[in-house]
């Protein structure tokens, strides 16, 4: 026994004494992480660093934010302020908040910061997009994108896209089961951007698959850069060339039509106004902007559109305001024929009711629609690198430092709304509200970023999501067919977790002396 007994103690004494060096090992290697990056810091600039931790060696907090999800930046900011310094991803960032900190940032591109985007994502979108572009070369692009959505191209979509649309919610009323609204989003704003935006010839078998092909490219857009088989950036490789070889074979037929005629779609704005610039698009730049546009008007609408379903059910007042605004404008009945193959109309003799100028007209519509985008914002906020050292808020921001501005706790912090923040208010956007945001506060509702690099292609999805909420109000009633809302998820877009499972039933045109009159 007793020799057994002092085995036991040899054992459980190595035991301590490498529980103690491993102890020892890891509070030196967390003393030396802190300490390489508090000397990490400018020293030509007095100014600090921002409070903040870095989290382990290595990992930073990276495991934090994973677990914790949204919550990880609201406990920090409530901890360090609205900047304040971590460590994500293999990168020092800072993060901000707030109208003035995130107006610098914004107003600072090429000047103090740079867009910044994953490895994998230059490489899947290519190298002549928007988001790759930096000084001339991105002004000239966003030049020419901006015709795409000049006020003439908008003009040009909304009746196409408000019969799409109409169709789309008597689809849904048609169902035999519950909709899953966000994949159904998904699918419609696909079509929506490839036919209508860019012009596709697509039926809906092959639009069906190319979406498809479109989703694993954009699930893959924020993979590691290994180019190794089965790895997410592999698969993503694969779906970009799948896209690349339809779309050559679309850009050709689109080349070949008459030059002369009337530019009525996104891919011939493209082409037309390159020329008139003087630069003659290659297929390969031509091939990467369309699928950068697809990119920017995927997700985003979609992820739009399921929020606006899910507040609207949420605050049904909201819904007979609109209902009320119609009748004031006499469009309170939309067209009554059942769907068929061609669905609603001009085969049934409904024309689009609706004009960018009558949509301007809805102003408690557009109301809505910026309320929505306020209170869930589709993207958090945006990524930028530090081209040098420059002060935010009293603190340094180090050159070369990632830093993140968020859309989402700037507009929740936002002191110029007087009504709760968190609160579904349309009416804090009305001219009529002394607290309505206007130019001077502008930076405090950023749903398309701002700056050199704001969405091109914002007043388009404003009008998407207003010809949604006519046709929605006015042709469906809607209810949930799960027993709770859904948790909304917020990475990497803002999306419910179970897809919003709704049930939708058509509204019965209203008997003749019976219309709503205000």
């Amino acid at each position: 026994m007793f020799p057994w007994g002092l085995s036991c103690l040899s054992v459980l004494g190595a035991a301590g004494t490498a529980l103690l060096c491993a102890g020892l090992l890891l509070c030196v290697a967390q003393y030396l992480w802190t300490l390489r990056w508090k000397l990490s810091r400018d020293r030509t600039s007095a100014l600090p660093l921002p409070k903040g931790s870095m989290g382990w060696p290595f990992f930073g907090e990276t495991l934090h934010w994973l677990v914790q999800g949204s919550s990880f930046h609201s406990s920090r900011r409530e901890r360090y302020g609205t900047v304040f310094k971590t460590h994500l991803l293999g990168r020092p960032v800072i993060r901000v908040s707030g109208a003035e900190n995130v107006r610098t940032i914004l107003l600072g591109e090429h000047r103090l910061v740079r867009s910044q985007w994953p490895k994998s994502a230059h490489i899947l979108l290519g190298s002549h997009t928007l988001l790759s572009a930096v000084s001339e070369p991105h002004r000239r692009r966003r030049k020419v994108l901006a015709r795409v959505f000049s006020r003439t191209a908008l003009e040009h979509y909304v009746p196409r896209l408000q019969e799409a649309l109409r169709r789309e919610v008597r689809s849904w009323c048609s169902a035999r089961g519950p909709v899953a609204v966000y994949q159904a989003a998904k699918a419609l704003t696909f079509r929506l951007a490839a036919r209508i935006l860019l012009g596709l010839r697509l039926d809906e078998v092959r639009c069906a698959e190319l979406a498809r092909t479109f989703e694993q490219l954009v699930e893959n857009l924020f993979s590691l850069p290994l180019d190794v088989p089965f790895s997410g950036l592999r698969k993503g490789i694969q779906a970009r060339d799948q896209l690349h070889k339809f779309l050559e074979e679309a850009i050709a037929e689109k080349l070949h039509e008459d030059t002369e005629a009337e530019p009525r779609d996104a891919l011939n704005l493209l082409i037309h106004s390159a020329r008139e610039l003087g630069h003659e698009l290659s297929m390969q730049e031509l091939k990467e902007s369309v699928v950068e546009l697809l990119f920017a008007a995927f997700f985003t609408t979609a992820s739009a559109s399921t929020s606006l379903v899910l507040l609207l059910l949420q605050n049904p007042a909201a819904i007979a305001k609109i209902q009320q605004e119609l009748a004031v404008q006499g469009l309170e009945r939309a067209c009554s024929c059942t769907p068929g193959a061609s669905g609603p109309g001009p085969d049934c003799g409904c024309e689009p009711d609706l004009s960018l100028a009558m949509l301007g007209r809805l102003r408690y519509v557009d109301c809505v629609v910026k309320e929505v985008l306020r209170l869930l914002p589709p993207v958090s906020g945006g990524y930028r690198t530090a081209l040098r050292t420059f002060e935010l808020d009293g603190y340094q921001i180090p050159k070369g430092w990632s830093v993140m501005y968020s859309i989402r706790d700037t507009h929740e912090t936002a002191a110029v709304y007087r009504s709760p923040p968190e609160g579904f208010d349309p009416e804090r956007f009305s001219a009529a509200r002394e607290d309505a945001p206007g130019t001077s506060s502008r930076f405090h509702y950023i749903p398309f970023g701002g700056g050199a690099r704001s969405c091109l292609g914002q007043e388009l999805a404003q009008a998407v999501l207003q010809l949604l909420a006519v046709e929605l109000v006015r042709t469906a009633r809607w209810e949930l067919a799960t027993s709770a809302f859904p948790a909304m998820q917020t990475v990497p877009i803002v999306h419910p977790v179970d897809g919003l499972r709704l049930f939708f039933h058509p509204l019965a045109p209203p008997a003749p002396g019976n219309e709503l009159h205000l």
